[in-house]
């Protein structure tokens, strides 16, 4: 086991040395050496303390969630045969594991004796976090149930466990599966150059293998979104839409149709959600979050619908006027909006899309975000070395600078140059890569104990995007809706980096509510619209000349357009989401797709074709956490556009002193207060709904 790279916890993976056939015997060897960890812990005369029961508890488990953490990480990233089958032969172990641990009754009555223990008020206030935390959670995973229903409960986990890497899994191989093959060049009118490149570039890839060469456009964004936005043949349009639109239903192969695992997992929930005593998953999903009941959220979401629809409504009769009078368009189909809208931009603020693009290459914004960091938050990011699982992958360490705010005054200054985390960052689309945006945990940080001293264990993220690589000679270059993915991700990173949490349960993003995880990220693309930070970020891929003004300025007068059609987009599935988790029976007549076009009734503007299969592809409900939980997203947006107004309060996007207290409130103290608390100390105040309405452009600047 010495040479097993998966069991290698001296520093980084070593991605260079892991294998697939890695995973059964270290997974196997660290779930055993946790199961007897636990064993000892309940059995032998072990007090019922912080440091001599939940410390080495959670030190014991760290290792394990590591090693699986990698293995996870590697299955999303490098989604290959051999990998997708190590996760999976090990999935069902893994997760047994972790359901018969939160049901151990011997641990929860440990969590419980230090709640009520003397010791309780004298442990720090990240300590009595974690354990509140851990009382809640195995309530959650069913420690209170009767022994007889306990294996049914492990079981429910282990089997949603599966389909959720299967739903991945079918939409990754059905998105891989489509290709559409152009031979007739005038189908290319209205594409961008490089995007026609690309297209050209991937024919020719398969053309050694026997296929014609000619133009091949796929379902991963970097093709299918400026085919949608750009290419003036409808019928290559309605092609590539229905296609997307139907990714992983029974239209195609019924081996990855999604809907099947859709039923059942909602059945699990449901029944699980019952079995701790609650009426629907919704419910379960809100007790560690900020929203207290199904019933404020509903109308959270609701509110903020009435507020946006008028402007949904205004932003699709101009988009209609627009496209029946310039475009010729009498009927505005779906696949039409993305291509209509860029024509009305253009119209509209003389500029487009593909224009811009060509001032953001990858260096230049890595430069720019990595420049905004620094300068919020007192830090330095350089270059490191690293084994990577991909040649497209680099890495970067964050480093204390010389009167940073990452350090309390007293220590910042003899700390320069210090470590504080690092991060790999994967920026390109690839076929066995998972779509959409992520980061994820790699290391987390904790202060741990060796045999000679004690220490820091520095935090280490995953940034991964889907974005276009370089075609030919000529840079990769970024929309700027990517550069906001990237500033997105970033935060998040963030939180997780410049944690000062010493306790791994609530260090960096452990213990935040998911319902105010988002602050951070939706905060950090603020800076993306900030005329300082673009004039160092962009350069003419060809010119080198940054930026014009005048095209800011165009950019600026068009932040919101169509905002409402956006917002009612996200409103919808966010209803959706959590109507699907907490009025809707799987057992019951009304399908899926019937409670679907109820919430369109009530929000939407745009309903797409009766054979949209919105569910199939749903990714972060099924597959991603965020069950009964996508509102977070816009419930973060209040958070993180109120933080930001303090910025804007202050006259200044960079103030030190408003940076040092987001730093100090928000980012740094992680899961150790409730998120409500961290807000209320950097704003002095409740959070209030006016600044996301205002920079939306739904109340006046």
């Amino acid at each position: 086991m010495n040479a097993n790279a998966l069991l290698d916890f001296t520093g980084l993976p070593r991605f260079n040395a892991i294998t697939s056939a890695d995973v059964q015997p270290a997974i196997s060897e660290l779930l055993a050496q946790a199961r007897a960890l636990v064993e000892q812990l309940t059995t032998g005369n072990v007090a019922a303390t912080w440091n001599d029961f939940a410390a080495p508890l959670a030190d014991g488990i760290e290792r394990l969630s590591r090693a699986w953490g990698i293995v996870a990480h590697l299955h999303s990233v490098n989604d290959i045969p051999e990998w997708r089958e190590a996760y999976n032969g090990m999935l069902p172990a893994v997760s047994r594991f972790y359901a018969e641990l939160g049901q151990n009754l011997k641990l929860f009555a440990s969590y419980k004796v230090i709640r009520e223990s003397t010791e309780y008020p004298q442990l720090s206030l990240a300590r009595r976090r974690i354990v509140d935390n851990e009382i809640r959670d195995f309530r959650l995973s069913g420690a209170e149930l009767p022994e007889e229903k306990k294996p049914r409960f492990q079981a429910i986990q282990e089997e949603l466990a599966h389909l959720a890497a299967k739903f991945s899994e079918n939409l990754l191989d059905a998105t891989n599966a489509f290709a559409e093959i152009v031979s007739d060049e005038a189908e290319l009118a209205g594409l961008p150059d490089d995007v026609k490149q690309a297209a050209r570039e991937a024919a020719l890839k398969d053309a050694e293998a026997g296929v014609p060469a000619s133009w091949k456009f796929t379902l991963h964004m970097p093709s299918y979104l400026p085919v949608m936005q750009y290419a003036d043949s409808r019928r290559l349009r309605a092609a590539m839409y229905r296609a997307y639109a139907t990714r992983a239903a029974e239209f195609g192969p019924s081996e990855l149709d999604n809907t099947p695992l859709i039923l059942r997992i909602l059945e699990l929930r449901r029944e699980a959600a019952q079995l701790l005593g609650y009426n629907n998953h919704a419910e379960v999903s809100l007790v560690p979050k900020m929203a207290e009941s199904v019933a404020q959220v509903l109308a959270f979401l609701r509110d903020l619908a009435i507020k946006a629809k008028p402007f949904a409504e205004r932003d699709i009769a101009e988009l209609r006027d627009f496209a029946r009078q310039e475009l010729g368009l009498e009927t505005l189909e779906p696949w039409d909006v993305g291509y209509a809208s860029e024509k009305l931009l253009q119209a509209r603020y003389a500029f487009s899309e593909q224009d811009v693009k060509q001032y953001f290459g990858e260096e230049k914004v890595l430069a720019g975000l990595f420049h905004v960091v620094e300068t919020l938050f007192g830090v330095r990011i350089k270059p490191d070395s690293a084994p990577v699982w991909h040649e497209d992958v680099r890495f970067f360490r964050i480093e204390e600078q010389v009167g940073g705010n990452s350090m309390p005054n007293a220590e910042k200054d003899a700390h320069a140059g210090e470590l504080i985390g690092q991060f790999y960052l994967d920026l390109y689309a690839r076929e066995t890569k998972r779509g959409g945006a992520w980061m994820d945990e790699a290391i987390a940080r904790r202060r741990v104990a060796g045999h000679a001293s004690v220490g820091i264990q520095k935090p280490v993220a995953y940034l991964n995007c889907n974005f276009s690589r370089p075609v030919g000679s000529r840079p990769a270059t970024f929309t700027h809706n990517e550069v906001s993915t990237l500033f997105h991700e970033t935060g998040h990173g963030l939180h997780h980096l410049l944690t000062r949490g010493e306790e791994l349960g609530v260090s960096g993003i452990h213990g935040v509510e998911w319902d105010a995880v988002e602050l951070p990220s939706q905060f950090m693309e603020n800076y993306c619209w900030d005329w300082g930070v673009l004039q160092q970020m962009t350069a003419h891929v060809d010119t080198g000349a940054p930026l014009p003004r005048a095209l800011f300025d165009k950019m600026l007068a068009a932040k919101n357009f169509q905002s409402g059609l956006q917002n009612v987009r996200q409103l919808e599935f966010s209803l959706f989401d959590l109507l699907l988790h907490s009025d809707f029976d799987p057992a019951g007549n009304r399908s899926i797709l019937d409670l679907l076009a109820e919430v369109r009734r009530e929000v939407a503007v745009i309903v797409p074709p009766e054979w949209h299969r919105l569910p199939n592809s749903f990714s972060h409900i099924f597959a991603g956490g965020y069950g009964a939980g996508y509102f977070s997203y816009k419930w973060a947006e209040v958070l993180s556009a109120d933080c930001f107004a303090a910025f804007e309060e202050a006259g200044d996007p960079f103030d030190p002193v408003t940076g040092k207290r987001f730093l100090d409130e928000i980012l740094s103290v992680g899961g150790t207060r409730p998120a409500l608390d961290n807000f209320r100390a950097f704003r002095g105040r409740e959070p209030q709904v006016d600044a996301l309405l205002r920079h939306s452009g739904m109340i006046p600047a």
